[in-house]
């Protein structure tokens, strides 16, 4: 199951994230890529040392990240990766692959793509997501973020015009079962909305004991 999760940042947030890309200094992306994404992955990035400007950028960018309540909800976070800032010109693209399960000293969970660029200036660029269900192509809004389980395929469809920018990251969990993950986010939700209708109720309580109760089992700490 994968998240689409609107206005992470805002428009002013997305404006300032831009005009700070277009100073930066990117470098071939593959400097990342294990060695079978390695293969298939042509795109730019900015540096993982980068100025301070872009250092600030990664750290606005996480915090509005893991402030979301919507991605608390389904990603269960405990830790993220440093941010890639990437960029896709016409011509670029990143075939099917998946992504390494550990990074950074850490076991990824979910993977994340945050779009920073007015889908209306490129062409392109979709993430492609594999599911049971067949291909999902995931275009969002500048701002918006999709969420997806880091053990599927997916690529990133080639640029046709215009500059694609994204923050890409990924989440170890405190929720390894990514099924375990989805009951919670359905239960939390409905948790959430039973108490903006109705207030603190006997169900609203037997449903807060529920939720923290699968959490006690589930959590990895």
């Amino acid at each position: 199951m994968y998240h689409v999760i609107a206005d992470v940042l805002d428009a002013a947030e997305v404006s300032a994230a831009v005009e700070t890309l277009g100073g930066a200094r990117f470098v071939d992306g593959r400097v990342t890529a294990g060695w079978s994404a390695r293969l298939v992955k042509n795109n730019l990035q900015v540096p993982s040392q980068g100025d301070r400007t872009i250092a600030e950028l990664r750290d606005t960018i996480t915090t509005k990240i893991m402030g979301n309540q919507v991605f608390h909800l389904a990603v269960r976070p405990k830790a993220l990766t440093p941010l890639i800032l990437s960029r896709y010109e016409p011509g670029m693209a990143y075939g099917t692959h998946i992504d390494d399960a550990y990074m950074h000293d850490m076991r990824t969970d979910v993977s994340f793509t945050l779009f920073l660029s007015d889908p209306a200036t490129y062409d392109g660029g979709e993430l492609v997501i594999e599911t049971t269900g067949g291909e999902e192509d995931i275009r969002l809004p500048a701002g918006s973020l999709v969420a997806y389980p880091s053990t599927t395929l997916h690529r990133v469809a080639p640029v046709t015009r215009g500059a694609r920018l994204a923050a890409v990251g990924w989440a170890r969990s405190l929720i390894r079962d990514g099924a375990k993950r989805e009951l919670l986010f359905d239960l939390d939700t409905a948790r959430n909305a039973l108490f903006v209708r109705e207030g603190k109720t006997a169900e609203l309580d037997l449903l807060s004991k529920t939720s923290a109760n699968l959490l006690r089992m589930w959590v990895e700490d």
